[in-house]
């Protein structure tokens, strides 16, 4: 949106997966930012047997996933028929198709790296209790590694999203063009509701429940975490919101834990509850639920992982927990904060506002693609 508002005319061209799908006719949210819309159905299910097979290959079984005939077919056809200036892959899995790209135009091919994808797994490898998992993971990674390290080069400019993620690639042997670009929001779309601190204390989790790091970081939480923080506040609840939520997590019989599936409206059901809580363990790049939080005025409760790329601050922006007891003692402290608690909601409104305003962020991003030389961080 805030590109189309500097003048950009922007195309999508959207791989729609089976498990993500996405019936673009049957939503109400305007997408008049775009120019044109197309997508394309890919059914990029994990299968055994597709696994195995790769075990004696040498391509990334990660990106295999994303390789499609009918999505290359589509992208031919677009770039045959407009004369693009950039290129903008969003994420390592349309990594592949830069040699069609190449073929088809002239357009400057720019990576917008939303993580460090191999990070991620080998963070979910080293977190991997069962010794035949975790060599299958780490065998994995090792060739996500090698594919994202080799695509470095391929790139005319490198968007990753934090100034660590940047440093990283750097260490990997990326020597080219960037500009840091992290995750912006329109603050008028985020109305945030200070209403909650004058309730009961209460939690709230929302996240993508297929994605792995969610996943992980959530098990973690309520095995180690969650009935300890019950002996100490017996009267909290947490409440759990997100897409595809799995049947052990739906089945759940825990005390004060109420699963909600998937929220018409994210932003209310933040809104609910004073403390969001985002216990990650492994990911990469920067969260945008957290600062999707932030700018509702709540109190989020993270690990040092999940706060890599923001700096914000602990006890003043956001709270910090590594281990379940640090988790615990920071929920004690809010409880006892006596309605002063809604200071760090309203700090954390004006810190996402001062630092992640979207058009702030876009004319980064138009300065960098019309620039030939310069890194902007």
């Amino acid at each position: 949106k805030s590109l189309k508002g500097l003048g950009a005319e922007l195309t999508l061209l959207a791989m729609n997966t089976k498990k993500h799908y996405y019936h673009l006719e049957d939503n109400h949210v305007p997408f008049d930012q775009y120019e044109e819309i197309v997508t394309i159905d890919i059914d990029n299910t994990i299968r055994l047997k597709d696994a195995f097979l790769n075990l004696f290959s040498t391509q990334s079984f990660h990106i295999s996933r994303f390789i499609s005939k009918e999505f290359e077919q589509a992208l031919i056809k677009l770039l045959k028929r407009t004369d693009f200036d950039v290129v903008q892959l969003e994420t390592l899995y349309l990594a592949p198709y830069i040699p069609v790209i190449r073929k088809y135009s002239n357009a400057r091919i720019s990576m917008r790296a939303h993580n460090v994808e191999s990070e991620i797994w080998e963070r979910i490898t080293n977190n991997t209790k069962s010794l035949p998992k975790k060599m299958y993971l780490k065998y994995l990674a090792e060739k996500l590694h090698r594919f994202e390290k080799r695509m470095l080069h391929q790139y005319d400019i490198l968007m990753p999203i934090t100034r660590r993620d940047l440093d990283i690639f750097k260490q990997m042997g990326f020597k080219g063009k960037s500009v840091v670009v992290p995750i912006g929001l329109d603050s008028s779309e985020y109305k945030a509701d200070f209403d909650s601190y004058q309730k009961n204390l209460s939690i709230s989790f929302i996240g993508s429940l297929d994605w792995m790091p969610n996943i992980e970081g959530l098990k973690w939480f309520l095995k180690h975490t969650w009935g300890k923080m019950q002996k100490e506040l017996p009267g909290i609840q947490l409440h759990i919101a997100g897409r595809n939520t799995p049947d052990w997590l739906k089945n759940i019989k825990k005390k004060n834990i109420i699963v909600h599936g998937e929220v018409e409206d994210a932003s209310d059901f933040i809104n609910d509850h004073s403390i969001m809580v985002v216990p990650l363990l492994s990911g990469s790049g920067m969260r945008a639920k957290i600062l999707e939080g932030m700018a509702l005025g709540k109190v989020v409760l993270t690990t040092s992982i999940g706060l890599e790329g923001i700096d914000a601050t602990h006890k003043k922006e956001i709270l910090i927990g590594d281990a379940p007891a640090d988790m615990i003692k920071a929920v004690k402290w809010c409880s006892n904060q006596n309605g002063r608690l809604e200071k760090i909601g309203r700090r954390a409104c004006d810190f996402v506002q001062s630092n992640y305003d979207s058009i702030e962020i876009a004319r980064k991003v138009i300065k960098a693609y019309s620039s030939t030389t310069v890194e902007i961080v």
